[in-house]
């Protein structure tokens, strides 16, 4: 049996209760219960995808699912973005709430409607940002932390194009609460340069889609493993909604599409949710646009949850004391 790394402790983990400053962020069709579940026993924080699940009904079932697999803390995402498809995302608030959930990623809209709600029933509210603007004006409205996420990210990397060496130290220089680097992290190297950068803990989303609960097709988590950093295209970026995705036919199509003046009902059925949900059923990397980070380049196995965090936490910890440390002058050198 792996003995478990040391604890790191930074305001991340002693804000939300867990051992390790690791956190996986909201996948649509992909954050659910089995995925949430291993994560936290595993000693990070996981993040179940609202979105997923439109139902009320079906969400508070699936939260519960994730009880009965583990007493650790956890939370979900609930996303706010313009969608194929209606949801009631007020039902979805207070579905999480009446379940007794206490921490809530929110994204793509300004939680400050909805703080004083919040507030009054414990939650703990962590912001993704893709801009220090939109961080500080997270924090302005009370938000509990935020996740900086990087132009590497996959998902929404806003439209500044800032990566995470830059955006994450100019976020940490301003904010006062706990901040999360997101983007183009995918090992122990990345945890220790964001620790290094101000952060204080990171939030993960390319690197867990190749894990082994990670309830994707297997084929998906080869084709991740196989990938180069290279291998995503920017989705939308005329209509400053830009996406990250796996660079594949479909999406190929609908770049040329959009760059050569095309509106979004000229490449609706190319990047139909659906299509990116039978994706990950039955494997075919080419069926429809799929979300991914450039941080594919860096990822070559699909191990557990917990052999995951426990590797990155043992590694950065090995990075610290014995590679950065021996640099200190006076300090013995490396064998």
């Amino acid at each position: 049996m792996t003995t478990r790394a040391p604890r790191l402790r930074t305001r991340f983990t002693e804000t939300f209760g867990v051992e390790y400053p690791i956190m996986q962020g909201g996948m649509q069709w992909v954050g659910k219960a089995e995925l949430v579940g291993a994560v936290a026993e595993a000693g990070g924080l996981g993040m179940l995808t609202a979105l997923t699940f439109p139902d009320p009904a079906q969400l508070s079932a699936e939260i519960q699912k994730v009880r009965d697999h583990t007493d650790r803390p956890f939370g979900v995402n609930l996303t706010i973005l313009p969608s194929m498809r209606t949801v009631n995302h007020d039902e979805l608030r207070h579905a999480i709430v009446d379940a007794g959930v206490r921490i809530i990623e929110t994204a793509g809209a300004n939680p400050g409607p909805f703080m004083d709600y919040f507030d009054a029933h414990g939650v703990k509210i962590i912001h993704k940002c893709t801009s220090v603007r939109h961080a500080l004006k997270a924090q302005a409205v009370g938000v509990t932390a935020v996740s900086i996420d990087g132009f590497e990210c996959a998902g929404h990397p806003g439209e500044d194009d800032v990566p995470g060496l830059v955006l994450i130290p100019a976020a940490t220089a301003q904010l006062e609460i706990p901040v999360i680097a997101a983007g183009g992290i995918a090992d122990a190297r990345g945890l220790v340069a964001a620790l290094a950068l101000g952060a204080d803990g990171v939030n993960m989303g390319t690197r867990f889609l190749c894990t082994q609960e990670a309830p994707i097709h297997p084929r998906i988590k080869e084709a991740i493993v196989a990938a180069s950093e290279r291998d995503t295209e920017l989705l939308f970026r005329p209509l400053r909604n830009t996406s990250r995705v796996h660079s594949n036919a479909v999406a190929r199509e609908a770049v040329e599409i959009m760059s050569t003046g095309g509106q979004f009902e000229d490449v609706r059925h190319l990047v139909n949710g659906i299509r990116g949900r039978t994706v990950y059923e039955l494997g075919d990397p080419e069926a429809g646009v799929w979300s991914v980070g450039m941080a594919q380049g860096l990822i070559h196995d699909v191990p557990t949850c917990a052999e995951l965090l426990n590797t990155m936490t043992s590694e950065a910890v090995d990075l610290i004391d014995k590679r950065l440390g021996s640099m200190l002058e006076g300090a013995p050198a490396l064998a």
